[in-house]
């Protein structure tokens, strides 16, 4: 059952299309994270240098987060159903032309051509609970969404090293092809929607799209010219809005507070996120002596907990609103984060015990805050706004893996902030957890400042 606005109130449609976009999110994560352990076979079989080989995971990044952007304009123009078909069969073409590859340029191409349509599947996910769900219902949604980038985050390095070490990395490409047995689902539980009239700014994306590519290349690679380049490409693109006649973001998108906050709340918060999975396994490795194999067991505890535990987050929300979600997600988190500066090289299960307590967190902000940025959009803006949403979050694992990348560095000569630590090597992960500790906490200042302005004025749903 639809109304008039396409928003679907039969809740068995919801639940069964809640299912369907888990299952294509969860194998979007794993196709991100699963080429990651592969990276090594790779080079080795094509006789590449590191800085070669990196454009697997480097270029696919790039296209992903912009692709997000592009998909989420898309969707104020043309119906979402189409445009989830059309990433999915870009999706699994890239697929089959990975697994026949024989030459480097044709594995990055075939990669690159899954990334273009990978990159529908979180925009379009996330615009398909925000538009099509009733609020009262979206954390439903949300939560499945969040369940699933858990469980494809936590899977992805076990079926990685699985695949790669008992057959051949190029069995990887096979894994998302999967996805294909959606969409006639799509298409028959998605409305059907009249194209919108509306012009497509293509320069006003190509400014957006250099200054975001080049800002990434600076924070992943460390090209310094990246840097002032794309600032001087995102100057244009806001001069560009501000004379267009149909721009690519309406500027007032930007002077909107709440969304404005909540962005922010989440690049600095989900920024975190992305720099604990990162360090964690290199600490694991370095720490610990831990295995690809060993660290994926000490990942998957949390990564299983927080997908059983996501749905009931976005069920929580769906009763008591999603503030106090946000602050529920805050606080496991941030225990998680405390409790790995006082437990750095700490035995495995240990910190495996830890990790769940911060997976959860990660799964219940994640879900929360994606929830909270959907109510402070207007209907005709959903489809750009979700899609920054997306761009800045893919954009603040960028900054934070490269930034947490150069802390770990500095080893030799440590501050030791942590006076429980025994092991000098263990000083330096301690201080950048400390360090994620509070910039987590100002994400969750700045929302509780917004939260007090009553810039985010969402109640639960009893009280729409």
């Amino acid at each position: 059952m639809e109304t008039a606005d396409s928003t679907i109130t039969d809740e068995k449609v919801q639940n069964r299309l809640s299912l369907l976009l888990g299952t294509i999110i969860f194998f979007s994560v794993l196709n991100g994270t699963m080429f990651n352990v592969a990276v090594p076979d790779i080079a080795l079989q094509f006789q590449l240098l590191p800085s070669q080989v990196s454009w697997v995971i480097t270029g696919y990044m790039l296209i992903f987060a912009l692709g997000s952007l592009t998909y989420g304009k898309l969707a104020d123009m043309y119906p979402v159903r189409n445009l989830i078909v059309l990433g999915l069969l870009l999706l699994n073409t890239g697929s089959v032309a990975g697994y026949f590859a024989i030459t480097y340029p044709m594995v990055l191409a075939a990669r690159y051509l899954q990334a273009c349509g990978a990159a529908s599947i979180p925009a379009l996910a996330m615009l398909t609970a925000t538009r099509y769900f009733p609020y009262p219902m979206r954390g439903k949604a949300f939560g499945a969404i969040s369940s699933a980038v858990a469980l494809g985050a936590g899977a992805g390095p076990i079926v990685g090293g699985f695949i790669t070490h008992t057959f051949h990395w190029r069995y990887l490409f096979l894994v998302t092809l999967a996805t294909i047995f959606t969409l006639p689902f799509f298409r028959r539980l998605l409305p059907r929607e009249p194209k919108r009239a509306s012009r497509f700014d293509l320069p006003g994306l190509g400014l957006l799209a250099g200054a975001a590519a080049l800002l990434l290349l600076f924070v992943s690679q460390g090209y310094r010219w990246g840097l002032p380049v794309g600032a001087g490409l995102l100057a244009a693109f806001a001069l560009h809005i501000r004379q267009s006649k149909s721009p690519f973001v309406q500027p007032g998108l930007f002077f909107n507070h709440p969304y404005r906050n909540t962005v922010t709340t989440a690049f600095l918060a989900m920024g975190t996120v992305f720099a604990m999975l990162f360090m964690v396994p290199l600490m694991l490795q370095d720490l610990n002596g831990a295995n690809a194999n060993q660290i994926g067991l000490v990942l998957f505890p949390g990564a299983i907990t927080a997908a059983l535990l996501g749905t009931a987050g976005g069920k929580l929300a769906d009763r008591r609103g999603t503030i106090p979600v946000v602050y529920l997600g805050s606080g496991l988190f941030l225990a998680g984060l405390t409790a790995l500066f006082f437990l750095a090289g700490a035995d495995k299960r240990v910190i495996a015990a830890v990790l769940i307590v911060a997976y959860t967190g990660f799964t219940f902000l994640q879900s929360s805050l994606s929830n909270t940025v959907s109510a402070t959009l207007p209907r005709d803006e959903m489809g750009i706004g979700m899609g920054l949403y997306n761009l800045l979050f893919f954009m603040s694992g960028a900054f934070s893996t490269a930034l947490v990348g150069k802390l770990l560095d500095f080893r030799n000569g440590a501050l030791r902030f942590n006076p429980f630590l025994g092991n000098p090597e263990a000083f330096v992960y301690s201080n950048v957890y400390l360090l994620l500790m509070a910039v987590a906490l100002s994400a969750l200042v700045l929302f509780s400042l917004s939260v007090r302005k009553r810039d985010l004025n969402i109640s639960p749903p009893d009280k729409i």
